[in-house]
């Protein structure tokens, strides 16, 4: 691995740290019902062109950090094909934060998309 590829594998890494946790609220606020662990990193792979998409198992601790914060409601159910299921969806304080979090994004992305195209002339 070369010097190039350990740069770009740390700015993905510390880049992601929040954007899974908005694209996660977006998911659920999306969702028509609960959804459970592979169907969130499903929906992710689909539509965040594979940006998104990575462990399945790195996704359960950011969903339990943002249902300890009260953004997500959990609960289990059976499954007739293995273990229970963990279902989540959004909060109404999820949903508020979701907003937050969006406009934040955006006003961040518009700056930085200006610096990188750099000045008009």
């Amino acid at each position: 691995m070369t010097d190039l590829d350990n740069h770009l594998r740390k700015f993905q890494k510390e880049l992601s740290a929040g954007t899974v946790s908005l694209a996660l609220l977006a998911v659920l606020a999306a969702a028509e019902e609960p959804m459970y662990g592979y169907q969130i990193a499903k929906r992710l792979e689909r539509f965040g062109e594979g940006v998104l998409s990575g462990k399945q198992s790195a996704l359960y601790p950011v969903l339990r950090n943002l249902g300890a914060s009260g953004l997500l409601d959990s609960h289990t159910e059976p499954s007739d094909s293995g273990p229970p299921r963990r279902y989540y969806r959004i909060t109404g304080a999820g949903r508020a934060v979701l907003d937050e979090w969006t406009a934040a994004w955006r006003a961040t992305r518009d700056s930085v998309d200006s610096v990188l195209e750099g000045p008009t002339p």
